[in-house]
């Protein structure tokens, strides 16, 4: 029997990356068997195809890259990832892999995409696409870092500004951004994700500490061996 694959997904700003490597840290100190991985693999000229389209190089029209050819673009990094770096690793049954993003960004942002009389029709395809046709597996927990659209907006900014970055394709959309919002929120009741509220006033995102004590609380809860 394979390891756990915990997955930190929210919307950009929410503090994924920092929530994953607080929790491979913590669980790291307690003796588990850890690995911290983060998706798109842009160490990995893999992403080729990913920087392209958030790049704005393929199409400025986001919404000219359909939702399927964008999937695809995401999934075939995911799978060279899996295949070339922590598919051996996984496979130890002691093993925790702690991802930053993973099939389920697809599902967020490919989603908005879709009408919603075909949401369902297009995560039916990305899921036997992703875990039955290339076989990267699926995750066992996936712990979803919920904050306000107008946060997430303000952090994207703030990230860009301190480290001279440029909205990718994604980021530069705000409506689109709105309709990522509500796709997450259909995605977290349809699969059952584990949605963690990271702003208590709705104002602000909450202190490192206070969202890092939810999410182990979340893993002692749902993750067993």
């Amino acid at each position: 029997m394979p390891g756990k694959i915990i997955v930190m997904e929210g919307l950009d700003g929410s503090g994924k990356l920092t929530q994953s490597q607080i929790l491979a840290e913590n669980l790291k100190s307690k003796g588990y068997n850890i690995k911290l991985i983060s998706m798109p693999d842009y160490n990995n000229l893999s992403s080729g195809p990913v920087r392209l389209y958030l790049e704005g190089k393929i199409s400025l029209n986001i919404h000219e890259i359909n939702a399927y050819a964008a999937s695809s673009f995401f999934a075939v990094d995911r799978y060279i990832s899996y295949m070339s770096d922590w598919k051996s690793f996984h496979e130890k049954k002691d093993s925790i892999l702690i991802c930053d993003r993973y099939t389920t960004s697809n599902m967020i942002y490919q989603l908005a995409k879709i009408a919603p009389e075909f949401y369902d029709e297009f995560l039916e395809w990305l899921c036997e696409y992703e875990y039955i046709k290339l076989s990267i597996p699926k995750p066992d927990l996936v712990i979803y870092l919920k904050i306000p659209i107008e946060i997430s907006r303000n952090l994207i900014k703030i990230r860009c500004k301190e480290k001279r970055f440029e909205k990718d394709l994604h980021e530069s959309d705000e409506k689109y951004l709105i309709q990522c919002e509500a796709c997450a929120k259909y995605l977290t009741e349809k699969f059952g994700w584990q949605t963690l509220n990271c702003s208590s006033d709705g104002k602000k995102i909450d202190s490192i500490k206070k969202i890092s004590n939810k999410v182990i609380k979340v893993f002692n809860k749902y993750i067993l061996f």
